[in-house]
């Protein structure tokens, strides 16, 4: 497993994100993730006080046991609603939040910690502040932000007078390139990593969806009707988005790979991006996302998909 860099963390470049733990799988369904990751070669971790409602951080801290100092734990805060008054980046709400995911992840220092969202009701020099005080207490290593605008991290660069963000975490994929319009140059100017979630565009783009085709019984897309997944599959399962998946698909195999490989290969090869981080459900999907890392685009491969993506946009 290749590594990159995050501030002073080495970091695999493919990472597991902790999103389904305690909402789509159990603990012990959870525990068997955790074990297949770090058979992998991956040391990079990323869960939020959000997900599973703190079910997540804690699944994750007793899957990891005695391996915890072999890897990266980053988790957030300052998503959740009912906060209160002062704002969740508010240095009274960001020290409560820390030491909660603390006590839920039983570890004595968090490596990366992510505000989840922007406060518009506090400064972020407040929110670095208070973070900053966290680092000096050495119960936080490193910062990042999530959510963020290239504006919002232009301005919380500006307003940093001692810890700073070093990440960036938002959306992008294949179909989601909105980092490409300048977030991913506003983190090469200030020297921030850029971590990618959602790779693979709620399985989109794993190659099981086809054009023509019904989704496979059981899929997340293939929701039964009025869920959730139904409207979440009506809104991804487009003509032009699977258009765009067949060509992918096309190019791919050409090259002798797999869409998924070409999903985490293209984030892979914008320099900002540090490690990408992917849900799992079930261990057998870790191999296919590992694998896919290894996979390194040549300009002339990534000007045939930006050609691809165009042609189809």
């Amino acid at each position: 497993m290749q590594t990159r860099s995050i501030g002073s963390l080495t970091v695999s470049t493919v990472g597991l994100g902790c999103n389904n733990f305690g909402w789509h799988i159990d603990e012990a369904t959870s525990q068997t993730v955790v074990d297949a990751a770090l058979d992998a070669g991956i040391t990079h971790f990323d869960t939020a006080e959000l997900y599973g409602e703190g079910a997540s951080e804690a699944f994750l801290g007793r899957a990891l046991g005695s391996r915890r100092d072999e890897v990266v734990i980053a988790t957030k805060f300052g998503y959740r609603s009912g906060d209160g008054p002062t704002g969740k980046g508010a240095p009274d709400a960001v020290r409560a939040a820390c030491e909660g995911s603390l006590r839920r992840l039983g570890t004595d220092r968090i490596d990366l910690y992510y505000l989840h969202r922007p406060d518009p009701a506090t400064p972020i020099a407040d929110t670095l502040g208070a973070l900053a005080d966290l680092v000096t207490e050495g119960k936080v290593r490193e910062v990042g932000c999530s959510g963020f605008s290239a504006d919002q991290l232009r301005e919380a660069e500006a307003a940093a007078t001692g810890v700073r963000f070093v990440a960036v975490q938002n959306e992008y994929s294949l179909l989601h390139r909105e980092p490409e319009d300048g977030m991913l140059d506003a983190c090469h100017e200030a020297d921030v990593a850029f971590v990618p979630y959602f790779p693979l565009k709620s399985g989109l783009l794993t190659g099981k969806y086809r054009k023509g085709d019904a989704p496979p019984e059981g899929s997340r897309l293939g929701g039964a009707e009025g869920s959730r997944f139904q409207s979440m599959g009506d809104a991804l399962l487009t003509p032009a988005n699977l258009d765009t998946v067949e060509r992918l698909i096309a190019f791919s195999e050409a090259c002798g790979h797999t869409i998924l490989d070409l999903a985490f290969a293209y984030l892979l090869a914008h320099e900002p991006v540090a490690s990408v981080i992917a849900g799992a459900t079930k261990p057998s999907q870790i191999g296919g996302n590992v694998a896919a890392a290894a996979w390194t685009l040549s300009p002339d491969d990534l000007a045939e998909v930006d050609a691809v993506l165009a042609a189809t946009a």
